[in-house]
């Protein structure tokens, strides 16, 4: 058994490695806990004796193949709940991300095989952000950060958003962009790095910053 605390490092380590094995310094760690790096280097050791992690002194911490696995698996159980929460509750995709963070700690694997289930097997999260499945396999998500995009003669659906801001996705609701959102991207401003696009169901231009740009993952509309 694992402390919550334990779940949450080992979940950090995941997503600051991007999935890799590659080391994490501490005060990485630190700023992404709101943590002192004494303190993580404090953790980090005790998840070192639990062969969780890789600690090499002054350069940094990885997770081993049994920490990853756990790591896969708390990433699954948070994204199924917040599917839960959103269709089954009818949560608004602000207001799930720290529900999930209570929810994922409850270790049942036996409760997520259910709801997973329950739930049709989805393969996406409300975020766009991909489910692990139950043997730790994670499918990356095709689509490219708007400001990669070089072709505006195509409409480009929106397929994620790499931020779980409240106030991120609170805005995006306002300006009327969710998951399936199609957008017409108009122009680039490179001045400010800011776009102006269109979504596809309004006639209706609108001006988005480079912060917001580069938090929506796209993917073209193909006929």
């Amino acid at each position: 058994m694992l402390s919550v605390t334990e779940e949450n490092y080992l979940k950090a380590l995941y997503k600051l490695s991007d999935g890799t094995n590659k080391s994490v310094n501490t005060n990485a760690l630190a700023d992404v806990l709101k943590s002192t790096p004494a303190s993580v280097t404090d953790m980090i050791k005790k998840l070192h004796e639990k062969k969780l992690v890789d600690h090499i002194k002054y350069k940094g911490a990885s997770l081993t193949q049994d920490g990853a696995k756990l790591a896969l698996s708390i990433i699954r159980r948070h994204r199924i709940w917040e599917v839960f929460l959103v269709e089954k509750l009818k949560f608004s995709w602000d207001e799930i991300h720290e529900i999930a963070e209570e929810l994922e700690h409850i270790d049942s694997d036996l409760l997520i095989e259910r709801l997973d289930v329950f739930l049709g097997f989805p393969e996406i999260d409300p975020h766009g952000d991909p489910i692990p499945s139950a043997d730790g396999l994670i499918r990356p998500i095709a689509a490219v950060p708007l400001p990669e995009i070089n072709n505006f003669q195509h409409p480009w659906r929106v397929c994620a958003v790499t931020e779980d801001d409240t106030d991120f996705l609170r805005l995006l609701t306002r300006m009327g962009i969710a998951l399936g959102t199609v957008l017409h991207i108009v122009e680039h401003h490179p001045f400010d790095d800011s776009y102006v696009v269109k979504i596809a169901s309004s006639s209706t231009e609108m001006l988005i910053t480079s912060k917001v740009a580069h938090n929506l993952l796209v993917k073209k509309v193909t006929r």
